[in-house]
């Protein structure tokens, strides 16, 4: 059976099955809702419930938990509508036409970076070409339709040969098949792209912010940069626990070298060694905040776990960052 969903604000109205999610409904149909995680975690997706009623398809979300939440509140990327229904949310443009497809891809190398990381790259057919915005991710379509989402680490305009840094985590359903049986030319199935992490038109200065594998889209977005030549300058801070954790660090020192305009802070929060490490140590959105005490005319995109895009969200206002300058995307490990 199919509802109506309204979207208030603009005056909008689509149909959602009641086997989809709001915003699995929405996308399908080209109106971008805002999301993140799309596991009820990040709480990006948030929107007030204003007329009808909806439900949560298994237990309720991770995100609903917090004490104080509002119950009319739903995360539209686990929300199912049981009746007509109307919302509260905002829309965001899109830069691209760009279609949701899904393709199949042949494994062309599966390579270690180091005991944690290891950099998959996919060859989609010779006919197919994936249309994407640099930041985006995909999904990587499991057995029994379980997916798994990675960003993309190659630039928009490498469209058929495709890049992806997966991080090893015991349990993980992807990762531990991975790094145990992925070999080259094994067959998989990928779906996108997806997310909103991307990068917007603007004259100020740009800080990018990576946490650990959260460097993959960071570097999609760096590589699209140098690729259309935006002269725009960026200062790349990446923080690890160790030296060996910056698993592309020669790559960032070349871009350092390289352009003028891109500098390069690595930011270790537990050195191997640390009387050999010269660099910052620490935390790195507090490495950010000792170098830019005022950040009103930057514009900032973050990628990396919880905690840290967490801290730069109730951190970096106090020193002046405009809400609308702040661009994020949170590495949600999935339990399932």
């Amino acid at each position: 059976m199919a509802y109506t969903v309204k979207l208030n604000r603009q005056n909008i109205t689509f149909l959602v099955n009641e086997d989809e999610s709001i915003l699995e409904a929405a996308l399908k149909q080209g109106i971008n809702l805002p999301y993140g995680c799309r596991n009820g975690e990040c709480g990006s997706c948030i929107a007030e419930i204003t007329e009808g009623s909806f439900f949560y398809n298994g237990s309720n979300p991770e995100y609903l938990q917090q004490e104080g939440f509002n119950k009319s509140k739903a995360l539209l990327c686990q929300a199912r509508a049981s009746s007509n229904i109307a919302i509260d949310s905002k829309i965001l443009e899109s830069d691209a036409e760009i279609t949701l497809k899904q393709f199949p891809c042949r494994v062309k190398s599966a390579e270690k970076l180091n005991d944690s990381v290891m950099r998959i790259i996919l060859e989609l057919p010779k006919t197919e070409r994936l249309e994407f915005l640099a930041g985006q991710y995909v999904d990587f379509i499991l057995p029994e339709g379980k997916k798994r989402s990675f960003s993309l680490a190659n630039p928009p305009h490498q469209d058929q040969v495709l890049e992806f840094h997966v991080r090893h985590y015991d349990g993980g359903v992807f990762s531990e098949y991975a790094f145990s049986e992925l070999k080259n030319n094994a067959l998989l199935r990928i779906e996108g792209p997806l997310g909103q992490f991307t990068l917007h038109n603007s004259e100020r200065p740009i800080i990018m912010i990576a946490g650990g594998t959260g460097f993959a889209p960071i570097k999609s977005a760096v590589e699209h940069t140098l690729k259309i030549n935006d002269p725009r300058s960026i200062h790349i801070y990446w923080g690890a626990r160790s030296k060996s954790d910056l698993y592309l660090d020669g790559i960032t020192n070349e871009w350092a070298k390289k352009y003028p305009h891109i500098t390069y802070t690595p930011v270790l929060s537990e050195p191997d060694d640390i009387e050999n490490w010269s660099g910052k140590m620490g935390y790195v959105h507090e490495a950010v905040l000792e170098d830019y005490h005022d950040l009103s005319d930057h514009d900032v995109y973050a990628c990396g776990p919880p905690p840290m895009i967490d801290a730069i969200v109730n951190t970096f206002p106090e020193h002046h960052l405009k809400q609308e300058n702040l661009f994020s995307d949170s590495f949600e490990f999935s339990k399932e």
